[in-house]
């Protein structure tokens, strides 16, 4: 399994002959990223998580590309019919041969005086490469790779570390979101991380 993170909130998992995108925003390399994907997912309906006009060309020009993603969002991608699936917290299926887990619900708080929640759902992949969207949603079991939102006007460095040290016991830790660090008008380019085999984990 192969793990690529491009710019900002937005990462894609190759594994064999299948594809799996989540969250590609306006910041990322949307075309790149989503060139040859079976699946996205979305976390929540804010644009640096969904490019729609990228992501309805793409779809339109791949008719058997998938998508689920919150109810709000899915609505705004009604055009593309069948290939948008709405989803919730608790739920389990299948993308692309990828067995996915959703969780969370809601967006983390901006400010008290800032607009109200939005849907957000956190994915785990596989039962082991878990994306939170803009959240610090706990996933409830141990995983390999854990996405860390980081640089968002909502986090503080305090609650940063305490998901990264969460009960996720995450042997990867990765930045999901770093747009503010990494200059969102400057494109670096992806980073490649090849995830390690899942082993046998002893649980206390």
């Amino acid at each position: 399994m192969q793990l690529t993170k491009y710019t900002h909130s937005c990462v894609r998992i190759d594994d064999g002959d299948r594809a799996l995108v989540i969250d590609p925003g306006m910041f990322s390399e949307t075309a790149v990223a989503l060139d040859g994907a079976h699946a996205v997912l979305i976390t929540h309906e804010h644009a640096d998580h969904i490019d729609a006009p990228a992501l309805i060309q793409a779809a339109k020009a791949n008719t058997a590309l998938r998508i689920w993603a919150p109810a709000a969002v899915a609505q705004s991608l009604a055009e593309l019919g069948d290939q948008v699936t709405a989803v919730g917290a608790g739920e389990s299926f299948d993308a692309a041969g990828f067995a996915i887990t959703t969780f969370g619900g809601l967006h983390a708080l901006i400010h008290p005086l800032v607009g109200t929640l939005v849907a957000n759902i956190c994915y785990l992949v596989d039962g082991r490469v878990y994306h939170p969207g803009d959240s610090f949603t706990v996933p409830p079991v141990p995983v390999d790779t854990l996405l860390i939102p980081i640089n968002a006007p909502w986090s503080k460095i305090a609650e940063v570390l305490d998901f990264a040290v969460s009960g996720a016991r995450p042997k990867i830790a990765r930045a999901s979101r770093s747009c503010r660090s990494a200059r969102c008008g400057r494109r670096n380019g992806p980073a490649l991380a090849q995830l390690p085999r899942p082993k046998a984990r002893r649980h206390c």
